[in-house]
């Protein structure tokens, strides 16, 4: 009882550790619910369920956000919903190249929620890492902000004025190649499974094979890696609180994943996304060298002009696609209508 006690009265990172405890527990409960109850058969999921399963992710993140703002106040909460939002901001990208690697593998629908479920778990590892390394640095070196801003103000300019990119080609990907190299990899899928045990012709014992399911599980972990580089900087330009940084990303992309069948499906529609998403990017780096001159931009504002941009992106973006048809997640003839800003 009395280690428990050091350890509740303790913080971590600059935040309590019991707080970091309940995230944790949330979460959890989250992907043992997920997979289950909601999700024990593998079946195809429709735009319908996809959209209510967003629903229910984002609900919790809200109500997490708003036991943020009764447990450490509202600059905290505020700096936790504007994270949140930029995150699944910056994401939507992530949906374009989940959908071309589905795509690339074949991987039919019914099979694609336990390679992003799955996904998930890496996810909220390479996120602890990146983000524990980032806050280190900007503890130790209060100019890394202004590298994040200078680099989000980069990457900003560069995607308002690029045109758009050819796709990368996945057969050439050297980690997939580094996989293919180092594991025996079956040619066609064995139902959900990530590896199976066969017995080649001519042999009498049985030997470990990945399948392509698995394949696509390591490359949809890769995109994330990349689709980090920029996010992260920009959630540490909204605040350097290592709680409010990890909490908001993971939330951000417990939705995101949820709502995949549902965007894979209408993402063609937002051809001005990438342009919204450039002007948030710029206006992040902008406010860390603003903050030298006229101080700090208050949260409150912070978060309107970032909504304020997105919803603008978003909504004038389906005024005129309107009378776009809508495609299948996970169709890659699709997914290659509107390729992603970074290459795998």
């Amino acid at each position: 009882m009395a280690a428990l006690s050091v350890f509740f009265s303790n913080d971590f990172l600059g935040t309590p550790s019991w707080l970091w405890l309940v995230f944790i527990t949330i979460v959890i409960a989250l992907l043992v619910f997920d997979l289950g109850v909601l999700h024990r058969e593998h079946r195809e999921i429709e735009m319908r369920e996809s959209l209510l399963l967003y629903a229910g992710y984002f609900s919790v993140g809200l109500m997490f956000g708003g036991w943020v703002w009764y447990e450490l106040g509202a600059q905290s909460a505020l700096e936790f919903y504007t994270g949140l939002l930029v995150e699944q901001s910056l994401s939507m990208d992530n949906v374009f190249v989940m959908a071309m690697i589905f795509g690339f593998f074949a991987i039919p629908r019914r099979y694609q929620h336990r390679v992003l479920f799955w996904g998930i778990l890496g996810v909220v590892l390479l996120r602890a890492i990146m983000i524990g390394v980032g806050s280190a640095l900007v503890h130790e070196f209060a100019w890394m902000l202004y590298v994040f801003g200078a680099f989000l103000l980069f990457t900003g300019i560069k995607m308002l004025f690029s045109r758009q990119e050819a796709h990368p080609d996945l057969a050439q990907n050297p980690v997939l190649k580094f996989v293919r190299r180092h594991l025996r990899v079956t040619n066609e899928l064995h139902g959900a499974r990530f590896f199976v045990h066969l017995t080649p012709p001519g042999q009498n014992k049985a030997i470990r094979y990945a399948t392509p399911l698995f394949l696509a599980l390591v490359l949809i972990e890769l995109a994330d890696l990349v689709f980090a580089v920029d996010s992260v900087p920009a959630i540490f330009a909204i605040t350097q609180d290592p709680f409010i940084v990890y909490t908001s990303n993971i939330f951000a992309i417990l939705g995101l994943r949820a709502l995949y069948f549902a965007l894979a499906a209408l993402m063609h529609r937002f051809v001005y996304l990438k342009y919204a998403l450039a002007l948030v990017l710029i206006f992040i780096g902008g406010k860390i060298f603003l903050h030298g001159i006229i101080g700090k931009i208050p949260p409150l504002l912070s978060l309107s002009v970032t909504f304020g941009l997105l919803a603008g992106g978003v909504l004038l973006s389906l005024l005129k696609t309107r009378d776009r048809p809508s495609a299948p997640a996970g169709d890659q003839t699709e997914a290659e209508k509107g390729p992603p800003k970074r290459a795998l």
